[in-house]
């Protein structure tokens, strides 16, 4: 682009909602709205406040474009997530919350039709964190809901639609542990043809392509120019993956940090994936398979910590290297490496002061990456971005551990990831800083060491 141009980048997180504005020549954040991604737990089931974000996206949109003018929309959101939408364009029922326990009820029915691992790449998880079991319950338990869906979309493409009017589906958010999509045929999977889905679902398109325009009365409300373009959209993960897929050599990888945190291996080692671990095939945005690892690391850590920060000093680092505090998996455990097992400690944690607590409860995140690394076969530079960019302690523990450098993201990768949907390729050089090991590196090393033999003990003993 010749001319600054402004992209509000909508990004729907499971925690939180965002409206971002970047720098469509920098990639810089410009100005950022935020608000709760709140859950209603009303009938028919716990299902997401789309209106009430609805109504904070179209309040951020004409703050936006009064203050700074917008250019173009792209749009981002988290995974397990779609829409089902009637003939005309509105929903045929609420848009379910993944963790509702309620989707069980079919779990055994649904057990019997969904794809074995080998074609998808998707493990059978817990809840409705496989899409495909969410559309299952839903159209078993509410059969009018099935009879009354023309168009199923992806979460982003929700949002795109009802920005533009637009039917769309884009493979990063079908290829997300839904069950519904083969990556190894770049097509909707044996389970989704068995049951009759097929046409259903709205178009594939790719997620840098321009849906269309913004409707003429979300112009007319915004103040946005009639003409700006709204862009299909990517999965959250993998809006985090797309700068480095532009912009490094393989391999590397990426551990995108957030309510889950997400470790994704670009041509790393060949390694046959563990569904019991919750390993996985991710699609990017270019439609290649992405071996990947994840757990609910932002959510353990805010059940850690109630809300406290990442703070420490010296003095509690060492304490807590000297003392082995340590905390095994798993705090969140119907997800993850360790799924299943309960989290413990070493020592009782109201011993520990603050900066203690945190610094233990940032290594067990590390060590927790590390073996993601490990289970996904990563290889070459890792790239740290998100939330626990702000978080010292898990990179000094991260880099310790591992051969490679490791490099913490500036800015928010999601939100940089769906800009360049909109500016391309050549606008994008990857800005990161490079965590050095602190001098407690040798104590980290032993620290990390002995928490993976423990932890091997343990599980030898199960």
């Amino acid at each position: 682009m010749g001319t600054k141009q402004n992209i509000a980048v909508i990004d729907i997180g499971k925690t939180n909602a965002k409206v971002v504005l970047v720098d469509g020549q920098t990639l810089q954040e410009i100005a950022v709205e935020t608000t709760p991604n709140r859950v209603i737990t009303s009938a028919p089931y716990p299902h997401f406040d789309v209106d009430g974000i609805w109504s904070f996206i179209l309040a951020s949109l004409t703050n936006f474009q009064s203050r700074f003018g917008v250019f173009a929309i792209s749009i981002t959101a988290h995974g397990a997530c779609g829409a089902l939408l009637d003939d005309k364009g509105n929903l045929a029922a609420p848009i379910l919350d993944y963790e509702y326990k309620g989707i069980e009820e079919t779990a055994a029915e649904y057990e019997r039709v969904r794809p074995a691992f080998e074609e998808t790449g998707s493990p059978r998880l817990a809840g409705g964190l496989n899409l495909g079991a969410q559309i299952y319950w839903q159209f078993r338990t509410f059969p009018e809901v099935g009879k009354h869906t023309a168009n199923i979309v992806m979460y982003p493409q929700y949002w795109a639609h009802r920005l533009t009017g637009v039917v769309a589906n884009e493979v990063s958010s079908l290829g997300c542990h839904t069950d519904l999509w083969n990556p190894n045929t770049n097509d909707f999977s044996s389970m989704v043809e068995a049951l009759g889905w097929r046409q259903k679902f709205a178009p594939v398109k790719p997620a840098s392509n321009v849906l269309g325009p913004v409707l003429k009365n979300i112009a007319a409300q915004t103040g946005l120019p009639t003409n700006t373009p709204v862009y299909c959209g990517i999965h959250d993960s993998n809006a985090s993956l797309y700068p480095y897929l532009l912009s490094q050599s393989e391999p590397f990888s990426v551990v995108s940090t957030g309510t889950w945190v997400i470790v994704m291996s670009v041509g790393g080692a060949d390694v046959v994936l563990d569904e019991e671990r919750d390993t996985l095939i991710n699609v990017n945005a270019l439609g290649n398979k992405v071996p990947s690892a994840r757990f609910m690391g932002g959510r353990e850590f805010e059940l850690l910590r109630g809300g406290r920060g990442y703070e420490f000093n010296p003095d509690d680092l060492h304490s807590v290297l000297k003392d082995a505090v340590m905390l095994f998996p798993s705090v969140e455990s119907s997800s993850g490496p360790f799924a299943g097992r309960q989290m413990h400690w070493t020592h009782d944690p109201s011993s520990l002061s603050e900066g203690e607590h945190a610094v233990a409860a940032s290594f067990y995140l590390a060590l927790m990456t590390l073996t993601c690394l490990e289970l996904v076969g990563a290889q070459g530079n890792i790239f740290v971005e998100g939330s626990f960019c702000s978080n010292q302690a898990y990179l000094s523990m991260l880099q310790a551990m591992v051969d490679s450098p490791v490099s913490n993201a500036e800015g928010t990768g999601t939100s940089q990831g769906a800009a360049l949907l909109v500016v391309g390729s050549q606008q994008h050089t990857v800005s990161s800083t490079v965590q050095t090991p602190s001098e407690f590196t040798d104590l980290m090393r032993s620290y990390g060491a002995n928490w993976v033999n423990k932890l091997s003990t343990e599980s030898a003993k199960r």
